[in-house]
């Protein structure tokens, strides 16, 4: 296997197209900074410290799982388990990612590269939390969450409550999702010890456990219209995704869980495009 084929078989064990669900909220506040859209070179390595973040989390996660993912029927068919990509070249990556990562960040502000290891700290402590706690949900939700906040910092050098705020939102609608997600591994979490909300709780609570962290994402989403000041195009867009999240629970089930990839690719993506464009076009409408 050559360089470009390795490439590409760890961004395909990674998901390197889910990086599409937190960079539109790394731009909402991004975007909301800046009244607008921020510069170019700005942009470009906000973009760059994203991807870098994601993938060396994602590829953390990888490595730590290796044992678990092996033992799983769903997952024992990813690169690692299979030994298309050695462990070896998942740290290098890592690595890679990592150097990234920290030099978006240096290139930046003073703010971003003060903060930097401890939010690479955070996203990649996530890997261990289902471990010892059932709110690994959470703190996923926390770790990928900070992004509209990340992009804040990247704009203006400093953190003001907008952004937090949609951070929060973020945080509730990932983990709520994540929850559904979970309710895939159920029974082999339980086998193997470890937790989630729907091995702790049963599948049909998950399920209303879920609902209720996206009704406080979209009351949030909605917050963050308030405050900002940013019209009826914004607020569009939040019914739009108030109304892909409905859609989600139509998709899956308790009992019906086979359109689950659909319901996570597609509402996802689309729930974070539409309230980027919404954001962006509102501002620009104003301006």
């Amino acid at each position: 296997m050559n360089a470009v084929q390795k490439t590409k078989t760890i961004l395909e064990m990674i998901k390197f197209e889910h990086t599409i669900f937190a960079l539109p909220f790394a731009f909402i506040g991004a975007f909301l900074a800046a009244r607008g859209a921020p510069g170019l070179m700005t942009s470009l390595w906000i973009l760059a410290g994203m991807v870098g973040a994601r993938t060396a989390a994602m590829t953390f996660n990888r490595i730590v799982d290796l044992n678990i993912d092996a033992r799983n029927p769903r997952t024992a068919s990813r690169a690692l388990p299979k030994g298309d990509v050695k462990t070896k070249e998942a740290w290098l990556f890592t690595i890679a990612a990592s150097m990234l990562y920290f030099l978006a960040a240096y290139e930046l502000n003073r703010l971003a590269l003060i903060i930097s290891p401890f939010v690479l700290a955070l996203l990649l402590l996530y890997s261990y939390t289902k471990r010892f706690t059932f709110l690994c949900h959470v703190f996923l939700g926390l770790s990928i969450g900070i992004a509209p906040t990340a992009g804040w910092i990247a704009v203006r050098g400093d953190i003001g409550l907008v952004p937090v705020v949609l951070s929060l939102g973020f945080l509730f609608w990932m983990a709520g999702f994540d929850i559904l997600y979970a309710c895939l591994d159920t029974e082999f979490d339980k086998k193997e010890g470890l937790k989630s909300i729907p091995a702790v709780f049963g599948a049909k609570k998950a399920f209303f456990i879920s609902r209720l962290f996206h009704q406080t994402a979209f009351v949030l989403f909605l917050a963050v219209g308030v405050i900002s000041h940013l019209g009826w195009i914004y607020f569009s867009g939040v019914i739009a995704v108030f109304a892909l999240l409905v859609l989600q629970r139509r998709i899956v089930k308790p009992n019906d869980l086979t359109r689950m990839n659909a319901a996570f690719f597609n509402c996802n993506a689309a729930i974070s495009i539409i309230l980027f464009a919404a954001t962006a076009v509102a501002l620009i409408w104003r301006a």
